[in-house]
């Protein structure tokens, strides 16, 4: 077996493993599991593995929606894109809301269609306060795909989650913007002349 292929199958295996340990709970050897993988594929030259066809087909799974999209990628950039959009879900968990960005842009990077890595950077964005930006990413993510009425029924309603914290936001900084003019001194007060009446202070 030859040092590509040898790299190709680790990254594989350690993936494999991260999924497990997701799926069953355990978060932080999911993420050791996931960079890992990444240390192994990541930097692997994709003109070497175009010159080793044989590896493309070797045990690589069968495409998804998200995944065939753009011509010539190999099974290492399918890989890499799974385990980003996944890491992204670990940091997720974490509520490491800047890593859970930063690895679904990293699968966003492989393929910009990715539902999955829309919808996560969607909700970390929105968690932090760029709900704007959130709502842009969570609205893109089922419009460019077949996604299925359950998929979309989640992103509606963390559409829907979203904006109502941000109104909620923006509610207690405008109750708080009021307290703060209701303690201002008089004499910072805005004031309301009436003709024929001294200035009336607002109260």
């Amino acid at each position: 077996i030859s040092a590509i292929e040898s790299k190709v199958s680790t990254g594989r295996s350690k993936k494999d493993a991260g999924d497990a340990a997701f799926k069953s709970g355990d978060i932080k050897s999911a993420l050791r599991s996931y960079h890992e993988a990444v240390m192994y594929l990541a930097g692997i030259d994709r003109r070497v593995i175009a010159n080793a066809k044989n590896i493309f087909d070797m045990g690589a799974p069968a495409a998804s929606s998200d995944e065939s999209q753009g011509e010539g990628k190999t099974e290492v950039d399918l890989m890499l894109e799974k385990v980003y959009a996944n890491m992204s879900a670990c940091h997720i968990k974490q509520e490491n809301w800047k890593r859970a960005i930063e690895t679904a842009d990293k699968a966003l990077a492989k393929n910009p269609k990715n539902s999955k890595a829309l919808f996560r950077k969607g909700k970390a964005l929105g968690e932090i306060g760029y709900i704007e930006k959130a709502e842009t990413a969570l609205s893109y993510s089922p419009s460019t795909h077949h996604t299925s009425p359950s998929e979309e029924a989640i992103v509606d309603a963390e559409l829907a989650r979203l904006r109502a914290v941000d109104n909620e936001r923006q509610r207690v900084a405008d109750k708080k913007m009021r307290g703060n003019l209701l303690v201002l001194p008089d004499a910072l007060r805005p004031s309301l002349t009436v003709p024929g009446r001294l200035a009336i202070t607002r109260q």
